[in-house]
């Protein structure tokens, strides 16, 4: 839990941060370090996917988990979620651009946050062993990105912090609950799907490239070791 505390922590002065000089950066500047950290993520996100061992079950996983996701409508639970916040920390006076801007400050940065494998392998090693280590790495890297971000997306970027304090500590009391269910095989393919996961994001929300319902696939870091878990269970693997 330590781990997940640091990397709130960073966010949010990153967030404060960012504010602060947002008007002092230039819209080239955060344009490029927005676009430097899609780059990042999309080359992470293919790290990840990578080293799966059979390729069928993060897609697999990603299929169902998008049917599962616009079946629950996600991407609108996110919205929704946003604005939300939006109405009791934004002015009321304030115009619709500035509005819609909180909404997808704290959208993409929860996304970019959330997402990924170094936040879900990170709170699993720290619900399995209690080294945080792995989180502390992602702390700096959030840290950085919620500069860039809230330097143009606003205050929303702040209150993705929530998002990062309950989902990875979900993961991390989960992980410690059901550490001898967890197989190496399991994370693997999880790991996997999140780095599709992750370069859908840098496609839609850092480069720009095309917009995508990100949000809708977020089952699939759930479906994906449950496919693992069928086929280790009854077809040997």
């Amino acid at each position: 839990m330590i781990g997940t505390l640091i990397n709130v922590g960073t966010i949010l002065l990153g967030s404060f941060l960012g504010i602060l000089v947002g008007k002092r950066l230039s819209d080239r500047l955060r344009n490029t370090i927005i676009a430097g950290l899609g780059l990042f993520t999309f080359g992470y996100g293919i790290m990840a996917f990578i080293d799966t061992e059979n390729a069928l079950v993060p897609l697999g996983g990603l299929l169902i988990g998008a049917l599962l996701g616009e079946w629950w409508k996600l991407e609108e639970g996110l919205e929704k979620a946003g604005g939300f916040l939006r109405d009791r920390f934004v002015r009321k006076g304030s115009d619709e651009a500035q509005q819609g801007q909180f909404v997808e400050g704290f959208v993409t940065a929860s996304l970019v946050f959330v997402i990924g494998p170094i936040a879900i392998l990170g709170s699993i090693q720290d619900g399995l062993t209690g080294d945080f280590e792995m989180l502390a790495i992602k702390a700096v890297l959030d840290g950085f990105a919620s500069i860039a971000f809230a330097s143009s997306l606003g205050m929303g970027v702040a209150f993705s912090a929530l998002s990062i304090l309950i989902y990875q500590s979900a993961i991390t009391l989960l992980a410690s609950f059901f550490s001898l269910y967890f197989s190496a095989a399991m994370m693997n393919e999880m790991t996997a799907v999140g780095g599709l996961v992750l370069m859908a994001i840098a496609i839609s929300s850092l480069l720009g490239i095309r917009k995508i319902r990100t949000g809708s696939f977020l089952p699939a870091l759930l479906i994906t070791p449950l496919i693992v878990w069928v086929l280790e269970r009854f077809f040997g693997g």
